[in-house]
């Protein structure tokens, strides 16, 4: 990877408020339920809340508000992104 490519890691790894382009999914058992209410590639998220013990978290994606369990946000390949997600 050269300098100038986007950095890619689990959804799980972003801290609250931080924001980020949906790349691919890693294959799991859930890969269509989480496709399907709308973590797509190339879809902006962003993370909302994050529970007291770390898990589940809140995303914003799609347009609403979803809960997931960090193991599920851990198969979900985001690059950050600032432009994304703009707010309203």
């Amino acid at each position: 990877m050269n300098a100038t490519e986007e950095k890619i890691l689990p959804l799980s790894r972003l801290p609250i408020g931080e924001k980020g382009v949906i790349q691919f999914h890693e294959p799991n058992d859930f890969q269509l339920t989480l496709m399907e209410m709308g973590c797509v590639p190339g879809e902006c998220v962003c993370v909302q809340m994050i529970a007291p013990l770390g898990d589940p978290m809140a995303i914003s994606v799609a347009g609403y508000y979803l809960s997931i369990r960090k193991e599920d946000a851990e198969k979900i390949m985001v690059s950050l992104s600032k432009t994304c997600c703009k707010d309203k």
